[in-house]
């Protein structure tokens, strides 16, 4: 297991080679006073409004209406990011981008490229203040959260364990669960699948009116926390749980106060399970595209957000984003809440590696080593570029299924044609 990492104020992760010299601990900042939420009311009649998603959910699993939502508000003068004609990407590769973005179907696509906006396209009808739905793009925005929360002294380190934060875990195996394996899909929960039994914790946990305490007593512990990689959304989720927690906040709130707003970023909506209840932390957000693109340039930025005037902030710890870009044994493609482009796979799934269920197909490696990426359910993808200071995102609905006049959906074709007309190029062949 890595060293307990990152606690705020770190000044560096020290993950092994030659010992350090002494130094005197990082200053912690204090932990600030909590005071415990107070739980909302659940209605009378929770099981009927359960059944009654549960009908919903099973007539449209891919489409299924989130209700309620809970505002989630942004900055109140919101000033777009800036925008140029690029000088070093041609306009005709620009346009084959969005020629490419159009024909998968896609409501948007962006791209930045060192500091500014050098290509903005969108579907009919789309925008920059039209909210589009994040699906797994709030999975990325969760290792965001508890980033934040370990520099405000919230959270102790990734290495916390939930029974320091949710007593009533202690001696249990959910309680064993690190704050990171939250993150990087090894809590050692069930993996995600799906059902038609209304009474299966993976509905149960996704549809009920308290679904962090359910989630937390219910949900099938199939390995020892740290010891597999199975992508769900019950561990993301639990996210939103251990920050209200934590903190004495409500989730959607403190996205609002401690991310969007220091990002200077649009603000949008969040299901939550019932009227000021918890939120749905690993799925269910509405944001404007631009916020998105600002949460990747805050992790290329490795925490560091530059507002204007050359005034700078640093929001995660130090050393974090790096974190949060390490795959793990059981997954070297997946991090904290983010996709790693290494070690190349042609097909990649969401689950574990050989495991049942779609594969994306990467036609080739990506040109940068070390992109790493937001990638949620129907193609949704923030790809971005260490080596090149850019960032492309694509949004919108599952790409058309490939035919004779269709082709498949590549994950690779958009960084690849941008980053090949800047110039790189593929690694050499292995000898």
């Amino acid at each position: 297991m890595r060293s307990a990492l990152l606690s705020a104020g770190a000044a560096g992760l020290a993950l092994g080679g030659a010992a350090a010299a002494p130094a005197r601990p990082a200053a912690q900042p204090a932990r600030p006073v909590v005071t415990p939420l107070t739980p909302a009311p659940i209605p009378a009649n929770a099981e009927a409004i359960y059944m009654q998603r549960y009908r919903d959910y099973m007539k449209t699993p891919g489409d299924f209406p989130y209700n309620p939502m809970e505002a989630m508000p942004g900055v109140e003068t919101y000033r777009a990011l800036p925008t140029a004609t690029s000088r070093a990407l041609p306009a005709k590769v620009l346009d084959q981008a969005a020629a490419y973005a159009a024909q998968m179907g896609s409501r948007a696509m962006l791209v930045w490229h060192k500091g500014v906006v050098v290509k903005s396209w969108y579907a009919p009808g789309m925008g920059t203040a039209t909210q589009m739905v994040s699906k797994s793009l709030s999975k990325p925005l969760t290792g965001i959260a508890v980033g934040r929360a370990i520099a405000l002294g919230y959270i102790p380190s990734l290495d916390t364990p939930l029974s320091q934060i949710l007593p009533e875990t202690a001696g249990k195996p959910q309680g064993r669960i690190l704050v990171r394996h939250l993150l990087d899909m090894r809590s050692g929960m069930l993996d995600q699948g799906f059902t038609m039994d209304p009474a299966h914790p993976l509905n149960r946990a996704y549809l009920e009116l308290d679904h962090g305490p359910y989630t937390m007593a219910h949900y099938p512990m199939i390995a020892e926390p740290g010891a597999r990689y199975g992508y769900a959304n019950a561990p993301s989720d639990m996210v939103a749980y251990v920050i209200e927690r934590a903190t004495g906040r409500r989730y959607g709130e403190f996205i609002s106060n401690e991310v969007l707003r220091p990002i200077g970023a649009q603000g949008g909506s969040i299901w939550v399970d019932r009227p000021g209840g918890l939120a749905h932390s690993g799925c269910c957000t509405y944001l404007p595209t631009e916020t998105y693109l600002r949460m990747g340039i805050l992790l290329l930025k490795d925490g560091v957000w530059g507002g204007p005037n050359g005034q700078k902030r640093r929001l995660l710890p130090t050393g974090y984003v790096s974190e949060m870009r390490k795959g793990t044994p059981q997954n070297p493609n997946f991090g904290l809440g983010i996709w790693i482009g290494e070690p190349y796979l042609q097909r990649r799934g969401f689950g574990a590696q050989g495991a049942a269920g779609p594969k994306v197909l990467h036609s080739a490696p990506f040109l940068d080593p070390k992109l790493f990426m937001f990638d949620g359910n129907g193609n949704q993808v923030v790809w971005i570029s260490p080596k090149a200071d850019l960032i492309v995102m694509r949004l919108g609905a599952a790409p058309p299924a490939p035919s004779a006049t269709q082709p498949e959906w590549d994950n690779a074709y958009l960084p690849n044609l941008l980053l090949g007309a800047l110039g790189l190029k593929p690694a050499p062949a292995a000898k």
